[in-house]
């Protein structure tokens, strides 16, 4: 996603991680979804699943951004404190 860059305009980056992401089709899929959201500025996937995202939140927010991915079905990955992204705790967790 590209867009015409506002030194201006107060833009909020964010790696998020997502559901469903299973091959480059998939990616696909989830660029079309996010394709035209007023507001987003940046957006790009890997197979993964984290997806880092640039958007002016004066034009959209975070909850409607998550909003656009679970309606094409990749449902946000809310990680618990301590728990790393595979899915192991790190060694200071009790």
């Amino acid at each position: 996603m590209h867009g015409t860059y506002n030194s201006s305009v107060a833009l909020v980056s964010e790696t998020i991680t997502v559901s469903g992401v299973r091959c480059e089709r998939c990616v696909g899929r989830l660029a079309v979804a996010l394709r035209g959201h007023d507001g987003l500025e940046y957006a790009n996937a890997n197979l993964m699943g984290n997806v880092k995202l640039s958007w002016d939140e004066e034009r959209t927010s975070r909850d409607e951004i998550i909003a656009v991915l679970a309606r094409s079905g990749f449902a946000e990955v809310v990680r618990k404190p301590g728990i790393r992204s595979h899915g192991f705790r790190s060694r200071e967790d009790p």
